[in-house]
């Protein structure tokens, strides 16, 4: 019985609300329209600017990549770099030695 008397509450209620529901203005339900469309085109704008996002992380991306690649290209071609100085270094060394035998020989 209990559940009866208070199902029948709630569908009091229920209708209640409905009745005020029927009382709204129109002003409130032009507002509420309004709101509608408002939140249509900032999901709209929304979609658009993460699109926007995507397209710019993956260009950050391929920068980053390639940053990488030409600091890697970078340090190669200073190895190499150093490698050669040290290459002119031994042959200047060796030329030296061999002047100094050449001087000796000469005397």
């Amino acid at each position: 019985m209990k559940s009866i008397s208070e199902k029948e509450k709630k569908l009091l209620e229920t209708l209640k609300k409905l009745k005020n529901l029927e009382n709204i203005k129109p002003n409130k339900i032009l507002e509420l329209e309004n709101l509608a469309s408002q939140k249509n085109q900032l999901e709209i704008e929304k979609k658009e600017i993460e699109e926007r996002y995507n397209l710019l992380h993956q260009e950050n991306e391929i920068l980053k990549q390639k940053f990488e690649d030409f600091k890697k290209r970078d340090f190669e071609e200073k190895k190499k770099e150093d490698e050669f100085s040290e290459k002119i270094d031994e042959l200047n060394q060796e030329t030296d030695n061999l002047m100094e035998e050449i001087d000796k020989w000469q005397m």
